[in-house]
């Protein structure tokens, strides 16, 4: 990884603009889970760390836009750029990486260039499937799901695909394994926004709802519920829940197992991920770390 930071530092350095070096070094790296599964997949392809920086910066562009249209004021546990140097500096900021990562992108062959940038597209559209989802209660798990392949998903299944191409290695197994991590990744976040403490979390518990997004737990919720409390769910949604509204939404979760649910569907997208490539016990490793974050 550190062949991977090394990258990342090059990249940000030849921006040329201390303020961009000043504003990238308050960003905290987290898990670094898309440049881990490209060393993975082409541990000794010399342009392998290059790559990973390239989605890295990508994933970070994207994170910054993100914040700053759910007006975030904490990323990791840490003030965001928006919180701390405004929406505007933060949406520059998110477009200097992007650019910088294509015009990196260019230097690669034509189908890895291609898949990257076709998943930045895609990502772009999830964001605003995202937003728009908010305004309403949806549940409509299949219309969710979508919505998160496009927007978490698709830029790790096309790093999975482009380092396979790399390697040489059979590009398609490796997409549908990118995909599926992606997808249970994602579920496992929204059990935690239910589960996980506030220290944990580095945000308020059950923000998700407070912020519009229905995810698969009150989507599991509002198909059990009966016509009462299914307006009280739909009163709440979007709004600062009280503490007997929070318990309220616990226990019924708790009573209609919503999250064992959404937990059983992460891991059978986990479990075809692991049968695609189980022959590679560091990408079946990387699935099982992954699941038990959640309990």
């Amino acid at each position: 990884m550190q062949r991977v930071e090394d990258q990342i530092k090059r990249l940000i350095e030849e921006c040329d603009y201390d303020e961009v070096t000043r504003l990238f070094a308050t960003l905290k790296g987290g898990k670094r889970l898309r440049a881990k599964l490209i060393l993975k997949i082409a541990p000794k392809h010399k342009d392998a760390p290059l790559l990973a920086a390239i989605v890295e910066l990508i994933h970070a562009a994207s994170l910054l836009h993100d914040d700053v249209i759910d007006d975030a004021m904490t990323r990791r546990g840490e003030a965001s750029v928006n919180a701390t140097d405004g929406s505007k500096t933060a949406v520059m900021l998110g477009d200097i990486l992007y650019s910088k990562a294509f015009t990196e992108l260019v230097s690669f062959d034509k189908e890895v260039a291609q898949t990257i940038a076709s998943s930045v597209t895609a990502l772009s559209k999830g964001e605003m499937m995202d937003v728009q989802m908010a305004e309403y209660f949806n549940a409509d798990e299949q219309r969710y799901l979508d919505m998160l392949y496009l927007k978490t998903a698709t830029l790790i299944e096309a790093a999975a695909k482009a380092s396979a191409f790399l390697a040489g290695k059979n590009t398609q197994k490796h997409a549908l394994y990118g995909r599926n991590l992606g997808l249970s990744f994602q579920i496992i976040d929204d059990i935690l926004d239910i589960t996980a403490d506030e220290a944990t979390l580095g945000k308020p518990a059950m923000n998700d709802y407070v912020e519009g997004k229905c995810t698969l737990p009150y989507i599991y919720l509002y198909q059990e519920l009966d016509d009462t409390d299914r307006t009280r769910l739909l009163a709440l949604h979007g709004k600062k829940p009280t503490n007997e509204d929070l318990l309220w939404m616990r226990k019924k979760m708790k009573e209609h197992k919503t999250v064992e649910k959404s937990f059983i569907l992460a891991q059978e997208l986990s479990n075809e991920a692991k049968n695609a490539l189980q022959e590679d016990e560091d990408l079946v490793d990387i699935l099982n770390t992954m699941i038990k974050r959640s309990y």
